[in-house]
């Protein structure tokens, strides 16, 4: 018995222009373009049986793409009606299982669990154990580190050092301050061998030491210019001799310095106090006990570090010093301010969520 000719597809005018464009388009996906051609082929009266035997497909796909075309225009031709998908191989209360138990016990031979340890004590496989820590965030092979200050004072000095970031004195000079202690020439054993295509540059993992300098450095909050001299050591009075140098590189018209720097024993020393007491412009702001992070200068020296000094080869100290001289003109000649954002009620929220972490063990 011949197949009866289904009625023309309704097709306006404007879809007909877009699926034209669709059907005759070079970066068109070729199931799309299809698609497109069927609905076309429908809405000029072709039969189904024809039009499939035409386009090389079966009746029943023209059939499919017809019906999508009518309940959905041309988003229906776009993309494909979501599936079902297979049925899960493994029971919520398993899921539960290996999820509290990552959270709340270890192994008893190891610290944390890995995804083979916990697929063998819960008899599924290591693929099905990194799926479940995917889907809920669990990580247990991660570790972060904190500390929280101890400082009697905390709040007092953060609100006065970030208040300087936010909103520094009027025609004041905002400087951080600090050293960056024991950087090492370092000379690899073998030259390093240059990146490639597909290979990253490499370096030997045994070095030979060459001695060590210390980085004094005086950020400037609101240029991001530096400051910077190196020193044999960082006792009291190479701190002494940074601080002339900061005096000489600041005009004298510059009444109001404010210094951010922390409580090492070279920066409260009773020399360092004379000289301070002696040159009345500076005024201190120390950082809270074990809080360094919030010293803007100790991102330059994150800078730094990553730039120019962990990956240098250096045959000697002075070679070293030099990298860094060339790196502080190069910072000077463009320099780029560090802005920040955080401000003293975020920062004590974090603190006072952390204290309340260490109390509860959560």
């Amino acid at each position: 018995m011949p197949w009866e000719a289904a009625a023309a597809l309704s097709v306006r005018a404007g879809d007909r222009e877009m699926l034209s464009a669709l059907a005759r388009g070079g970066s068109t996906p070729q199931k799309i373009a299809l698609r497109a051609r069927i609905v076309l082929g429908a809405a000029d009266g072709r039969a189904n049986h024809a039009l499939a035997q035409e386009l090389g497909v079966s009746r029943p796909t023209v059939l499919l793409w017809r019906g999508r075309f009518a309940e959905l225009g041309v988003d229906g031709i776009l993309k494909d009606a979501p599936r079902p998908g297979r049925k899960p191989q493994i029971s919520g209360r398993k899921v539960e299982s290996i999820v509290d138990a990552t959270l709340h016990t270890t192994p008893p031979d190891a610290t944390h669990w890995s995804v083979r340890t916990m697929a063998k004590a819960k008899g599924v496989s290591p693929a099905t154990v990194h799926r479940i820590w995917r889907e809920h965030h669990l990580q247990p092979h991660r570790v972060e580190r904190f500390k929280l200050s101890r400082d009697p004072d905390f709040v007092r000095k953060v609100r006065d050092i970030v208040g300087l970031y936010l909103s520094p004195p009027d025609k004041a000079l905002v400087l951080c301050v600090d050293e960056k202690s024991q950087i090492q020439a370092l000379d690899r054993t073998r030259p390093v061998l240059p990146l490639r295509k597909g290979v990253p540059e490499r370096q030997t993992h045994d070095y030979l030491r060459h001695g060590t300098t210390t980085l004094f450095a005086a950020l400037n909050v609101l240029e991001g210019t530096v400051i910077g001299a190196c020193q044999e050591r960082h006792r009291h009075g190479e701190f002494i001799a940074f601080m002339e140098r900061v005096e000489r590189a600041v005009p004298k018209r510059q009444r109001e310095i404010h210094l951010i720097l922390d409580n090492y024993g070279t920066h409260t020393h009773p020399k360092v106090q004379e000289w301070f007491a002696a040159h009345p412009r500076y005024h201190l702001h120390y950082t809270p006990t074990s809080s360094s992070w919030i010293n803007l200068v100790e991102r330059w020296f994150a800078e730094i570090t990553r730039e120019r000094i962990r990956r240098g080869t250096f045959r000697s100290v002075p070679d070293l010093v030099r990298a860094i001289r060339k790196y502080l003109r190069d910072n000077n000649t463009h320099p780029r301010p560090f802005i920040w954002t955080a401000s003293t009620r975020s920062i004590l929220r974090k603190v006072e969520h952390c204290q309340e972490a260490l109390e509860t063990g959560h």
